[in-house]
């Protein structure tokens, strides 16, 4: 796969520069997916957003997403709606976030509902065990209402900046094996 099929899909307030996401964007030429607002993100803005640029690519060629956060819960919401999940092959979900918490509710309020359909596509869902954003019992959750493979990080926190990861060549490890993965859809009902 080329570096254009890897889109990275920062969660909310977008992934600074020293971000895992942020640093496999220039290590590896991985393609960022934009959003209009990062500060306010309303789902289905950010919905259309995910299914226009999925629409741009080469249907022929799919493509691994790499969540993070809020942007695991846009997967799952993209894929429960949309009529194009073929063009995905695989998903990184990393740190989901648990928008079912109070004080994350106001600026989150679009996306009170997490989705809970199987992805129809292969995933592995990473995540720690002292999240503050999200249990490792709900991500766990989350993961097997998902179909998603569970990795649990151990105890590093929301696996962004802050958690010391620097380039995560773990993380990395866990895409490389989803990229390689020789099977489609069909084979995941």
């Amino acid at each position: 796969m080329s570096p254009s099929s890897v889109l990275i899909l920062p969660g909310w307030q977008n992934s600074g520069p020293g971000h895992w996401q942020s640093r496999w964007e220039l290590a590896y030429g991985y393609r960022r997916v934009e959003q209009h607002d990062w500060l306010r993100p309303l789902r289905g803005d950010w919905i259309a957003r995910l299914e226009e640029v999925l629409l741009e690519g080469d249907a022929d060629a799919p493509v691994v997403l790499v969540a993070h956060s809020l942007a695991c819960l846009l997967v799952a919401a993209w894929a429960a709606h949309s009529k194009n999940t073929q063009r995905v092959k695989a998903a990184l979900l990393v740190a989901p976030g648990d928008v079912t918490l109070p004080h994350l509710q106001p600026a989150l309020h679009s996306w009170s509902v997490v989705p809970r359909q199987r992805l129809p596509f292969a995933s592995v869902l990473i995540g720690s065990q002292n999240d503050p954003y999200c249990s490792a019992e709900q991500a766990r959750e989350m993961a097997r209402a998902w179909g998603s493979s569970w990795v649990d990080a151990g105890l590093r926190g929301h696996l962004n900046a802050d958690s010391g990861l620097g380039d995560w060549p773990d993380g990395h490890a866990q895409l490389l094996r989803l990229q390689a993965l020789q099977i489609t859809p069909k084979e995941l009902l």
